[in-house]
């Protein structure tokens, strides 16, 4: 009996091990995309956040990665080198290892373990002029209305996880309010509310000559098939109709894009065709990344510094960073760091019309054009989507002016425009999006404020 039981306990142990032996060879030679993905974006947030935002590395580990990894984060290794700035995670400290390298000026780049990236950095802005009032420097003059005052900072309205409000008025900011740990000079990522910037480096390069909405035939690898009847318009109006899934279920297209793909335009690219181009709305990342593909072609030797010296130079967005793929292509979907205030500046150019000191840098009517609506992208209470990659607010039941327009982006990014009040308002944070919170009524509260 005693050999039976040692023979049993033998056969389990070697069945463990034999078990444990797979699963390791398994995540050392194969690790399924999902870990992968982790990685690299723990990697990538804690980089970014680190190199670029200036924030402490343990409090993005404690609250960026561990709300978007709950069920992961604490098996993750995580590795900052700031000599080299660059950062390392592994699943468990040995499986599905990424990197991710920061450049100044460039953000920061998922590469493989000993690549360096192929671009050189970009020397630092000068800085602003922080007596000057904003948007020429930093300095403010604000509000003391007490409506406006009392809806910043009331925390329903604010909403949890809020990190920045800024009202501009008339050219002028005046009501701010920041999370813990964050501040006027923090740079947040203003994930999909990039798309908005993307579509504007796009109408630089169509004012410049080097592109058009009607160019069609736009990549050799769509020669031949019905893809090639895909416009830059139809791409700035999402309406490709090429296959794209930007829900949240198992491997969708926009992880696999950001966290794994080496060149995320090719990704995109090579996406089967749907629909007819021009007759179908499916909101896709693809279509910003293929357009930032087409801008910085159309650039040429430019296209690196491009979105600096033809757009952030000029607002004195000196804080603001676009990031890239390893290939090199600008990840025009959802990358573009910056702080509220520079992000502020954007939004104001959006209500001028493309407009700043006196100088028209995008087409006259292009940004007219931009918020013109997609009719196809119609949900029910007419149209949501607007051509140049901006949201309509009426068309999604939000009781603001009729003139509304609006960026948005993932955990609740919202910079709210409306000319006819001559008001620019600012929210950002990092708000789950199944909680109910909408900022509806922090809007509703902000504009009653200046009737």
């Amino acid at each position: 009996m005693r050999r039976v039981l040692t023979f049993v306990f033998k056969s389990l142990v070697a069945i463990v091990l034999l078990g444990i032996l797979g699963l390791s060879g398994w995540l050392g030679f194969s690790p399924p995309e999902g870990l992968l993905g982790a990685s690299a974006y723990a990697a990538k947030m804690v980089c970014s956040n680190v190199f670029i935002a200036r924030r402490d590395a343990d409090a993005v580990i404690a609250t960026d990665v561990a709300f978007a990894l709950p069920r992961v984060f604490n098996r993750l290794s995580i590795k900052l080198d700031t000599s080299k700035q660059r950062v390392e995670v592994a699943y468990l400290g040995l499986f599905a290892r990424r990197y991710a390298q920061y450049q100044e000026g460039r953000g920061c780049t998922l590469l493989a373990r000993d690549e360096v990236p192929d671009r050189a950095g970009l020397p630092p802005f000068p800085p602003a002029t922080p007596e000057a009032l904003w948007p020429a420097g930093e300095g403010t003059q604000l509000s003391d209305d007490k409506r406006l005052l009392a809806a910043l900072n009331d925390p329903v309205l604010q909403g949890p996880g809020m990190r920045a409000i800024v009202v501009v008025h008339d050219g002028r900011i005046v009501a701010e309010t920041y999370g813990e740990g964050f501040n006027a000079a923090t740079p947040l990522l203003g994930w999909s509310m990039t798309k908005t910037v993307n579509a504007a480096l796009a109408g630089l390069a169509i004012k410049d000559g080097k592109l058009s909405l009607d160019r069609k035939n736009l990549f050799a690898q769509w020669a031949g098939d019905a893809r090639s009847g895909i416009s830059v318009a139809d791409l700035m109006a999402m309406t490709s109709g090429l296959e794209w899934d930007e829900s949240h279920g198992n491997s969708p297209d926009p992880g696999r894009l950001e966290n794994l793909a080496r060149d995320a335009a090719a990704f995109a690219r090579d996406r089967a065709l749907v629909a007819p181009p021009g007759t179908k709305f499916n909101y896709s990342g693809g279509s910003s990344v293929l357009l930032a593909r087409l801008w910085q072609d159309a650039a040429g030797a430019d296209a690196r510094a491009y979105p600096r010296e033809r757009l952030f130079k000029p607002l004195g967005m000196t804080s603001a960073v676009l990031e890239a793929d390893p290939s090199g292509t600008f990840l025009g979907e959802g990358f573009l760091y910056a702080n509220a205030h520079d992000w502020a500046r954007f939004g104001e150019f959006l209500r001028l019309g493309g407009e700043w000191n006196g100088e028209q840098l995008l087409l006259p009517g292009f940004v007219d054009y931009m918020r013109s609506p997609v009719p196809v992208s119609d949900e029910g209470h007419g149209p949501v989507y607007g051509r140049g990659q901006l949201w309509l607010a009426r068309g999604q039941g939000f009781n603001l002016p009729a003139d509304t327009f609006m960026m948005q982006g993932h955990l609740r990014q919202v910079i709210t425009i409306i000319p006819s009040r001559k008001l620019v308002i600012l929210r950002m944070g990092q708000t789950r999006e199944d909680i109910g919170y909408s900022v509806a009524k922090l809007l509703s509260a902000i504009v009653a404020a200046h009737r």
